[in-house]
């Protein structure tokens, strides 16, 4: 039994699945890395009947608020959708209709804001459903071809993120692989600042108790002939994180100018998943702060990472039941995890906790 599992209590296997929809493609020469043992959380199906849910976030009133591809990923056909989870089997309010590729909503500053294929918009909360009331804050955002990732509420700020794109001459294109925050400040203009740079895709964001910001990490491509495995970072801000030159806990990487000594003094890796593992979500556990949840897309499972392990390798499979699950969000004591594939929203538990 692993470290974590001691926490949590043991039930099933994990599965691997090949995909390029969102993210990141498989990769074939995947080390082993981290978290063996059986599933410890229990998952309800608690929705069914979405078409490609990414990120779900709760407003004030308990209200469940989807983001959807509704079609094909490059369709422009998806939306947002409102769920009341005290009706659950009724047909979801659609909110927004027509968008490209979102992959991120949230409610902040009194508005409703999405992450769409290379643009960021904010418009009301009841508005119209074609979006003709809405405004774009940031277009023609540069990325890697991937879509933009989650956006996440951070106090008075929200994060989203740019993937890394990379020049003929191997740097970085400007504003790329960068996180950064928006502020609403007095007359509701939206100031944009840079978190971090040094990124590939830093997807997905968490602040825990202890005041520490983690961002998820999708490394894929190949650096000096090598897969870039896929990790879990506490964000230091105002730092380069390192990529291109650094990768997978700081990696030197020779092509893009990497050395030793200059990839040891960027931020390392608290986790390290296998290249291509994509993920696409993380969450402190409400049973335990110092216990960090993260969803790997193509591994098809939700991973359970201690904050205060201090070995990058030790994390633990705690469920496997979704076929690709894609966003994981606190719900009081239950976490709700999306199925981007199957369409369903599922209710992860710890029994326990209970």
């Amino acid at each position: 039994m692993g470290p974590l599992l001691r926490r949590l209590a043991p039930t099933v296997g994990p599965t691997l699945i090949c995909a390029l929809l969102l993210a990141t493609g498989c990769v074939d020469d995947q080390p082993s890395i981290g978290g063996g043992g059986a599933d410890s959380l229990v998952g309800e199906v608690v929705v069914e009947g979405l078409a490609g849910p990414t990120q779900l976030v709760i407003d004030d009133d308990g209200s469940w608020w989807v983001a959807q591809l509704a079609g094909g990923e490059n369709d422009g056909t998806g939306q947002v959708v409102r769920l009341d989870p005290d009706a659950l089997d009724a047909e979801p309010e659609v909110i927004l209709d027509g968008l490209d590729k979102p992959t991120g909503v949230a409610l902040f500053a009194g508005e409703l804001w999405v992450m769409e294929r290379n643009r960021l918009t904010r418009g009301p909360i009841d508005g119209a459903v074609d979006g003709s009331d809405r405004t774009v804050v940031a277009d023609d955002l540069p990325s890697n071809g991937r879509s933009e990732g989650t956006l996440t509420a951070d106090g008075d700020r929200l994060l989203y993120d740019t993937s890394g794109r990379l020049e003929p001459d191997g740097t970085a294109t400007p504003g790329s692989g960068t996180l950064w925050a928006v502020t609403v400040v007095a007359d509701a203009t939206a100031e944009i600042s840079t978190v971090a740079a040094g990124f590939k895709h830093a997807y997905a964001h968490a602040r825990t108790d202890d005041g520490t910001l983690y961002a998820t990490e999708i490394g894929d491509g190949r650096y000096d002939g090598e897969p870039a495995l896929d990790e879990l970072v506490p964000v230091v801000e105002g730092v380069d994180h390192g990529w291109p030159r650094c990768v997978g806990d700081n990696r030197a990487v020779v092509e893009y100018g990497g050395t030793e000594a200059g990839c040891a003094e960027v931020p390392g890796s608290l986790a390290l998943f296998a290249a291509g593992a994509t993920p696409t979500s993380v969450v402190a556990a409400p049973w335990d702060p110092e216990l960090l949840l993260v969803a790997l897309w193509n591994k098809g499972q939700v991973v359970a990472v201690s904050s205060t392990a201090g070995d990058p390798a030790a994390f633990d499979v705690v469920y496997t039941g979704a076929e690709h699950p894609q966003h994981l969000t606190v719900d009081g004591d239950r976490v709700l995890l999306t199925d981007h594939v199957a369409g369903r929203v599922v209710a992860l538990t710890n029994p326990s906790s209970e």
